[in-house]
């Protein structure tokens, strides 16, 4: 079939025909097509290929790399050569078995199988030099492919297709005629052998072709180039960049790639003729390029994403990219998971302020609905930022205070509850049958909570997702009351247009019922407008001597409507409850059948204080101006002295002395007593006094842990009441009747099962109760 030796001539076609005619007599022709593979078998062992290894083992002693490509080339030359005698047979070999001269498995498989043969036989197992020589061979005419094409795109030495950075530093250089290298083959530019090597792969690649080697040989070298390729270039220029979209300069860059792979899989020159099969190759190619660049391009957005999300807006087109990726690649679980743990360590721990939270978490919102309009993404990926801010005690102070334009920051905020078209915040689910259109419904993915509706999630709005943290509204209402109160206690000029606006606002997403407390208390602040004004146009008709002594206003609240206001003890002077009860009085008179309950320690004083060289205008609370009020009659008062008085306690009133002291109208000499200071004393060395954190800018409200204890002591006094008719009940149960008979109303008062199982735990640990068989009962001696 393929002789070797040199001495015998090639047979003629009628002569081999002649014998195949004699092998046909006796039945034998059956066994030429066996007897063809067997031999060229053993030929592959014994010769063909130990010459062709042997001939690529000299590559490790060629250190020039224009040696080792032409090296290569004359192996693979070499291995043409003694396999083109086996190529011609096989020729002839399927022209007989399609004549139907053979019998065998005809002419397709017996092609197959002398292709396979080539691969198995000698490209088995290949050594790392020969894998080192075909990468470093297909890398260098890849450059310089690539360098031509930029050379030739328009002229211009913009360092742009290069893709590592030592070739970046030879493209600069060149455009500055600077650098003495080549490019493209890193010569010296009078040994350049660019064409050269451009030639030699365009052999190689034709040889491999002609023996259907060309995957197996070049596949692995050519996948490995791309992937650093694409790695590299992609860690240049996208890295950190979030205000611009790389897809379509990677699309027209992944086209010039192309253009080489056509190189190598595509048969080139004028009588060129691509085979369906090396067609289907390259598109092959082309969609494994495409997907590699999605897929890594979408794995460094991934990473990126916490950055990207703290820069919405301005990195839109980064997650306009990452989301035409995501649709292309199975990457959702893996964002989900990384972004999660970037939350969790970047986010969500005691060093970050809530508000700081608060903030990235709308920015989340934003994109990660531009990034998945289903909002699925951001409903997993965001729980545990939901769930870490819970803990937060000062969560709803920090949204609400943002709702209202009052929180640093706060313009999102302020802005969503601004929108023409809220999302109202009512209790019923949206069913996702409410649709309009049929032909608008889109499936949820996969990884969506099927408990959870479908279009209530898509059409939630920021203001809706922060309320639904907790899954109340109550929560945010009562918390905006507080800071409404104390925002309209702390004006005293009674002006209310920017509340009324949040108001009507808030209404519109919370609905009128839930906001007729905070109406009322806008209500009592116009109310007390008037009464003042009328009160105060009755004592201009007075006589001068009648006139009360100072001028006095008053902010008149209605107490159910309010939040629980600060309590403190304080004796103001005689004087001053005297203007206080003709206040209400005159009250009276305007509004039968009511009367007024001062509250003396809230308030605002603003006086004139005299001393012998100077005066001192001042507004100041009550409390200090009682102190000074009660150094007009007296000079020098202990502190003991001052407590008794005012019926303020002494470390409380301590501190309140300390606002004095800074003003250098009272001194403490000894420590304990106060002294007035008529004279400033101007050489006397300034003193530091610190002033606590309680003075000017405290809230008129209760705190928090104040009104929770005014609660739970609401609770109690049911629980005994409960407890007195019952003798005895479960946990579950006093929780059950609590929820019928006492969490109901306009502003409901809440108690979870925990902490009332707390609170019941803390009465029995004060012997108010008894706990035994898993029931609550009253001591015997409780009355």
């Amino acid at each position: 079939a393929a002789p070797r030796s040199s001495a015998v001539g090639p047979l003629k076609d009628a002569d081999l025909r002649a014998a195949l005619d004699v092998l046909r007599c006796y039945d034998l022709h059956s066994i030429v097509e066996e007897w063809f593979i067997e031999v060229l078998q053993t030929d592959l062992q014994a010769n063909i290929a130990p010459e062709f290894w042997n001939c690529i083992s000299q590559y490790e002693n060629t250190a020039e790399e224009p040696q080792c490509s032409s090296l290569l080339l004359d192996a693979f030359c070499l291995l043409k050569c003694r396999l083109d005698p086996y190529l011609n047979s096989l020729e002839l070999l399927e022209r007989w078995t399609k004549a139907g001269l053979l019998l065998g498995t005809g002419a397709q498989m017996l092609q197959e199988k002398v292709y396979t043969m080539f691969k198995a036989i000698l490209f088995f197992s290949t050594t790392k030099s020969f894998q080192e020589m075909i990468q470093q061979f297909y890398s260098r005419t890849f450059r310089i492919y690539m360098r031509q094409w930029k050379k030739g795109e328009d002229g211009t030495n913009e360092c742009e297709s290069s893709m590592s950075e030592t070739e970046q530093e030879s493209d600069t250089e060149e455009g500055g005629g600077e650098s003495p290298l080549c490019a493209g083959c890193s010569s010296k530019r009078e040994q350049c052998w660019c064409p050269k090597a451009m030639e030699q792969f365009q052999q190689l690649n034709d040889i491999l072709r002609q023996l259907n080697l060309l995957e197996r040989v070049s596949a692995d070298a050519v996948t490995t180039i791309l992937h650093r390729m694409i790695e590299e270039r992609m860690e240049q220029r996208c890295r950190g960049e979030y205000e611009h979209s790389f897809l379509n300069e990677f699309q027209e860059w992944i086209e010039k790639v192309i253009g080489w792979l056509s190189r190598v899989f595509l048969q080139d020159g004028p009588l060129a003729r691509s085979s369906p099969e090396a067609s289907s190759t390259l598109k092959r190619w082309r969609c494994h390029v495409q997907r590699f660049f999605y897929r890594i391009y979408a794995s460094m957005r991934i990473e990126e994403l916490f950055s990207i999300i703290r820069d919405f807006p301005e990195s839109k087109p980064a997650v306009e990219d990452l989301k035409f990726c995501l649709e292309r690649t199975n990457q959702r679980q893996q964002l989900l998971s990384s972004l999660k743990s970037a939350l969790e360590m970047r986010l969500l721990h005691p060093g970050v302020n809530t508000s700081d939270i608060i903030t990235l978490y709308i920015s989340a919102i934003k994109a990660l609905r531009e990034l998945d309009p289903s909002m699925v993404i951001l409903e997993v990926a965001c729980e545990p930022i939901r769930k870490y801010l819970r803990t937060r005690e000062d969560t709803v102070r920090q949204i609400v205070a943002g709702l209202t334009g009052d929180a640093e920051g706060s313009g999102d905020l302020a802005n969503e509850l601004s929108k023409a078209d809220p999302v109202t915040l009512e209790n019923g689910q949206e069913s996702d049958d409410d649709i309009s259109e049929p032909g608008d419904w889109v499936p949820d993915p996969v990884d969506a909570d099927p408990g959870k509706s479908s279009s209530k999630r898509r059409s939630s709005d920021i203001i809706s997702l922060l309320v639904s943290i907790y899954g109340s509204k109550d929560l945010f209402i009562n918390e905006y009351r507080t800071l409404l109160a104390d925002r309209l206690l702390h004006q005293f000029n009674y002006s209310a247009e920017r509340e009324i606006r949040n108001v009507e606002l808030l209404k519109l997403r919370f609905g009128e019922a839930q906001m007729h407390y905070c109406e009322v208390m806008l209500k009592d602040m116009a109310d007390s407008r008037r009464i003042n004004a009328n009160i105060r146009d009755e004592e201009e008709k007075l006589p001068e001597e009648e006139r009360p002594p100072f001028s006095l206003v008053a902010v008149i609240l209605s107490s159910e409507f309010w939040p629980p206001l600060k309590e403190e003890k304080l004796e103001l002077p005689e004087q001053v409850k005297e203007a206080m009860e003709a206040y209400s009085k005159k009250y009276e008179k305007l509004k039968a059948m009511r009367t007024l309950n001062w509250k003396y320690h809230l308030g605002l004083v603003s006086l004139d204080v005299e001393l012998a060289d100077r005066t001192l205008s001042l507004s100041v609370s009550p409390v200090h101006a009682a102190i000074i009020l009660h150094f007009q009659t007296k000079s020098t008062w202990t502190l003991t002295e001052l407590s008794e008085v005012l019926k303020v306690p002494v470390t409380s009133l301590k501190r309140k002395m300390t606002l004095w002291l800074q003003q250098g109208v009272l001194r403490e000499e000894p420590p304990g007593t106060f002294t007035v200071i008529e004279e400033e004393q101007k050489d006397q060395v300034e003193k530091v006094v610190l002033i606590d954190s309680d003075e000017e800018g405290d809230s008129a409200m209760a705190s928090q842990a104040d009104q929770k204890e005014e609660e739970l002591q609401l609770f109690w006094t049911y629980i005994q009441a409960m407890l007195t008719n019952l003798e005895s009940l479960s946990l579950e149960r006093i929780h059950s009747m609590l929820k019928m008979f006492v969490m109901t109303g306009p502003v409901v008062t809440e108690i979870d099962i925990q902490e009332l199982q707390g609170f019941l735990q803390k009465k029995v640990r004060d012997q108010q109760l008894i706990y035994s068989g898993g029931v609550y009962r009253l001591p015997k001696n409780c009355n």
